[in-house]
């Protein structure tokens, strides 16, 4: 797909639900008795892949228009299932649901699709095991397949190498079905949706610092849950209006969780013109709307505990860089080598090959900025960020790019260039 350079940015926007949240709507409401009402769910490959695997599991869930009804059996009513659930490209989706599957008293088995067939596995394996589950890599490489044979499961105090938001839920959600309360402690505090949400299915979960501990076996109760937009869909639409010069977006109703608000901590760092606006709560979490406004960008430092709260904005974070006023510096960012696909060189090689000054390290890179961008062609190695960040750049560079693979898109954002184009004046 070719994009190309716009001459400004102007307009309105309303973006799609937030991916996290929408896969763990379907997943709580499944094991929540009575019904689970979504509203604003994200229609992306990613989050109907969660909705397949729970329908194979014996959950009545009806996508409609306006809203996903779960039809919830509590937290022990999911059934062994006849096919294989496929997760597709979905790292969420197979990561928590073999926390939930490791505790079932049944046997079951989890593919996916040849990204998934890669991404580590082991990081839930360890702590599962820990648990007293049963569950191994089908293949011996500790990626999915996964073959998890339920098991009864211990409590178990784990404190994970990784800030993983996927790793954590998984545990806590293992230890719905534990002997005993479980806690997980982080290096950094990663996103806390699973907290917040299972806390309003009525979960006995709390959360003190980097460590949440859960309590087994509650009553879990169907809810009505308003999906916030997402604050990485939003990113794009944030940096493409900095960036293209006489530009005036307002963004609705983006989710601002301080463990997601990361975006917004680094762009005010670089001096971004971004006003936050109507903030409110919607189904226990913070939104606004955001008035973004083109200017110029100074180059910042990303480290440390800003990681987790940004780790799938780094790639439009990076494009930001390389047309902003001095040197970025990204680190602490390793966990982008386990991505769709290894983030780090997708990202510094598609850079360089659109003029930008810029060098990996082994948990990073830097970005000299300010070096005009031209005209290439972006392989997106199947990765839907790389895609929407790169058509980013292309609307700022000379000659725009070509996007190959721009389709990957459809896992979290189906209408991302249609949305894009709707503001190019």
């Amino acid at each position: 797909m070719l994009i190309k350079p716009a001459g400004s940015l102007k307009g309105e926007i309303h973006i799609p639900g937030d991916k996290s949240i929408s896969h763990r709507s379907v997943m709580f409401g499944a094991l929540a008795d009575g019904l689970t009402e979504v509203t604003h769910f994200l229609q992306g490959a990613d989050c109907l892949s969660t909705i397949s695997c729970f329908q194979k599991l014996g959950i009545a869930i009806e996508n409609t228009k306006d809203r996903i009804l779960i039809h919830g059996k509590g937290l022990h009513g999911l059934r062994p299932s006849a096919s294989m659930p496929d997760v597709g490209n979905s790292g969420t989706t197979v990561r928590l649901l073999s926390g939930i599957l490791a505790g079932q008293p049944f046997s079951s088995a989890l593919t996916g699709d040849a990204s998934i067939q890669k991404r580590p596995m082991k990081r839930i394996i360890t702590p599962l095991r820990e648990m007293g589950a049963d569950l191994f890599a089908a293949n011996g490489n500790d990626c999915a397949p996964l073959t998890i044979n339920g098991s009864k499961l211990h409590g178990i105090d784990y404190t994970s190498p990784v800030a993983s938001a996927q790793v954590k839920s998984c545990v806590l959600l293992a230890g719905l079905y534990a002997d005993g309360s479980t806690s997980v402690t982080e290096p950094y505090l990663s996103r806390n949706h699973t907290e917040r949400m299972l806390a309003s299915f009525g979960a006995d979960i709390s959360s003190h610092g980097t460590t949440a501990v859960i309590h087994p076996n509650p009553v879990l109760t169907g809810q009505k849950i308003d999906v916030p937009g997402d604050i990485s869909s939003a990113a794009y639409f944030l940096a493409a209006a900095l960036l293209v010069p006489n530009s005036e977006v307002l963004i609705h109703n983006v989710g601002i969780n301080p463990t997601r608000d990361g975006i917004l901590r680094a762009a005010a760092s670089m001096h971004a013109n971004i006003t936050k606006l109507n903030e409110h709560t919607i189904s226990g979490e913070p939104v606004c709307d955001l008035l973004v406004k083109s200017g110029s960008l100074t180059g910042t430092v990303v480290e440390g505990d800003l990681i987790p709260a940004l780790i799938d904005e780094i790639p439009i974070l990076a494009v930001m860089a390389a047309f902003a006023n001095g040197t970025t510096i990204i680190k602490d960012a390793a966990e982008l080598k386990v991505k769709e696909s290894n983030r780090i060189n997708t990202i510094v090689t598609n850079l360089k090959n659109m003029g930008a000054d810029v060098t990996a390290t082994e948990d990073g890179m830097i970005i000299q900025g300010g070096k005009p961008l031209h005209h290439a062609v972006i392989d997106s190695h199947d990765d839907h960020r790389i895609a929407m960040s790169f058509a980013v750049a292309a609307l700022c560079a000379e000659g725009g790019a070509e996007i190959e693979n721009a389709e990957c898109v459809n896992i979290s954002y189906p209408k991302f260039y249609q949305d894009l184009n709707s503001l190019c004046c």
